[in-house]
């Protein structure tokens, strides 16, 4: 284990620079930094849902193992070279995806980001888990990426999109459908 903080400003990031896990320095718009910087702002979003009042146990503890989880993957951007995120990570959350899938209607047509406060919350940090995704995979072009880190990213951003939908559901709310026909009708006026 690294050397635990006990003075949280250092100086030394504001000529533009900061520290990697290893101890080498990088500018601070690397694509290594960008990467883990989203996951960390992924992490921080699913602590927001976290906040909010859920019932739901399964998703509650599976979104609890997945802020360890992202603090791994993080951890893992942070130092080059190092794998922590392996296949079982993935396995658990397609068993998780599939669990609560199986209890949803299928869709029809495409959802809108809402459906109730928990649930928007959830569809946000959907589309921050696909920023992420991309930021990782771009990194990847670059630099040697453990492939399973971009893997976990895809099949998280999948489940945040079904809890959303069962959050929505348990919370009251409903799933508010886009209506293709409605920007059509606007369009012939």
């Amino acid at each position: 284990m690294g050397n635990r903080l006990s003075k949280i400003y250092t100086r030394t990031g504001d000529d533009g620079e900061t520290g990697l896990g290893d101890g080498s320095r990088v500018a601070k718009d690397d694509p290594r930094v960008e990467a883990y910087g989203t996951v960390d702002e992924l992490n921080s979003s699913i602590g927001v849902v976290l906040a909010c009042p859920i019932d739901d146990t399964r998703i509650m503890s599976c979104l609890t193992d997945v802020q360890h989880d992202l603090f791994d993957l993080g951890g893992e951007l942070c130092i080059p070279g190092h794998t922590v995120i392996e296949p079982s990570y993935v396995e658990r959350l397609e068993t998780t995806l599939d669990a609560l899938n199986d209890t949803l209607p299928p869709l029809k047509e495409f959802i809108l980001p809402g459906g109730s406060m928990t649930a928007a919350h959830c569809h946000l940090a959907r589309t921050i888990c696909r920023r992420a995704e991309r930021r990782v995979h771009s990194l990847a072009t670059r630099e040697n990426v453990n492939p399973e880190c971009i893997r976990y990213l895809n099949r998280l951003s999948d489940l945040l999109f079904v809890m959303a939908r069962v959050l929505a559901r348990a919370d009251g709310g409903t799933e508010v459908l886009w209506h293709s026909a409605r920007v059509r009708g606007q369009l012939d006026d």
